[in-house]
């Protein structure tokens, strides 16, 4: 059976396919190579205008653009928020921003780039102090406020030894508990902002991901370079994507990277076959080992292309078959992060409507996000055990595993 609504599909995947392909024919050998010096200049970025301090990104510049001169212009939007954010602070943008997601589908379909936005305005704001700048903000549309932060923390950086330092230091001090949802927050968005840094260098940066301290962080960081990877935000295509091969570079990474990796894989597939949900869950079904996290890819993909429609995330997760369970744990993961402990209702009730045999590993989707927004494990179970009677102990049992320091069963 077809999926539904392939173009609301489309209309995300389409900035990606019309810029001009860049693909690496020497990439594959290229990410078991070292990155070279320890001090050697970082890459200017395919497609970027010149420079090699933060190539891609830059820093905010505020301007004179205000929200009713936008209408509904996407870029617009994003600069007038940015605007607010600066000159009135990131607290009054993001109440403004909550009120006109319900009432502008332009800014409800846009909402995580705009949020992008809002934080590197206000990183701007506080002098680049990125954890001053991390206490005034929400999770506002999957913490896209968080992520923009990130994007932009690295001006000023010139060498990979000066990169390097920069990451380690970045989360350290003022973002709560560690392992806690902000701390999450910071480390996958140290993932994008490595790549933008340096021009979607994805072996540098996973190399930096993997000295940054746990496995956990590594693993945090790691999703957020490969997020960046397949989904890249400022007009350029990273060279480490094959349209031949939706897989890649999967295969080619060091072991401890390829979860992080083909949980982006379904995307991929969706990309290439117009959105259809039942032939990616197919292909991910295809894939041996990497199948359950391939699954649990699509049901994040799910939440996000239907806005976190739950009937819509089910029917989807439906054309998984018997990989509905885990397309339905990613799902419900994914639409409590998107928005911390507010989000924890609607994928509560998601797994409540979700078929018997489904609720489990549903349930354990919403167990992911407890573990970081709870601080012990106590404290864990109580919280499972408030949203579900039957399967407390699947919903724990996750919370636990995704704030383990070695990372190994964390989502990444």
């Amino acid at each position: 059976m077809p999926s539904s609504h392939p173009r609301r599909f489309l209309g995300r995947a389409l900035p990606s396919l019309l810029v001009v392909p860049v693909v690496a024919l020497s990439a594959a050998a290229y990410l078991f190579v070292s990155e070279g010096g320890q001090g050697g200049r970082l890459p200017v970025a395919q497609g970027s205008t010149g420079g090699t301090f933060h190539p891609i990104a830059g820093s905010f510049e505020a301007d004179e653009t205000a929200l009713e001169d936008c209408g509904q212009d996407a870029r617009c939007l994003e600069q007038a928020f940015g605007n607010l954010s600066f000159f009135q602070g990131p607290r009054r943008a993001l109440v403004l921003f909550r009120e006109r997601i319900e009432a502008d589908p332009e800014i409800e379909r846009n909402c995580h780039r705009i949020a992008h936005s809002i934080g590197a305005a206000a990183l701007e704001r506080f002098g680049g102090n990125v954890a001053a700048t991390f206490a005034r903000g929400s999770p506002t549309c999957v913490s896209g406020y968080y992520h923009g932060i990130l994007d932009r923390a690295f001006l000023g950086v010139s060498s990979k030894r000066e990169l390097r330092k920069a990451a380690r230091g970045l989360c350290r001090a003022g973002l709560g508990r560690r392992r806690g949802f902000l701390d999450y927050q910071c480390r996958h968005g140290l993932g994008h902002g490595l790549m933008i840094q340096t021009g979607y260098d994805l072996p540098l940066v996973l190399s930096v991901c993997a000295r940054l301290g746990t496995g956990w962080d590594h693993k945090a960081c790691a999703s957020g370079a490969f997020m960046e990877n397949v989904d890249t935000r400022f007009g350029i295509r990273s060279p480490w994507l094959d349209d031949d091969d939706p897989t890649y570079p999967c295969k080619r990474v060091r072991a401890r990277d390829r979860q992080s990796c083909f949980l982006r894989v379904s995307w991929r597939f969706l990309t290439s076959n117009g959105g259809d949900f039942s032939d990616a869950a197919r292909r991910c079904r295809q894939l041996g080992r990497w199948e359950t996290v391939c699954l649990r890819g699509l049901g994040r993909d799910a939440a996000e292309e239907t806005r976190y429609a739950l009937d819509e995330v089910l029917h989807r997760c439906a054309l998984a078959a018997t990989g509905e369970g885990n397309c339905l744990l990613g799902a419900a993961r994914t639409i409590a992060n998107a928005s911390g402990m507010r989000g924890i209702r609607p994928a509560t009730t998601l797994c409540r409507r979700a078929p018997p045999t489904a609720r489990e590993d549903c349930f354990a989707g919403v167990g992911v996000v407890l573990g970081m927004l709870y601080p012990t494990n106590a404290t864990r179970h109580a919280a499972c055990a408030r949203i579900t009677v039957d399967h407390t102990a699947a919903c724990t049992r996750a919370a636990i595993a995704e704030v383990d320091p070695s990372g190994r069963q964390a989502w990444g």
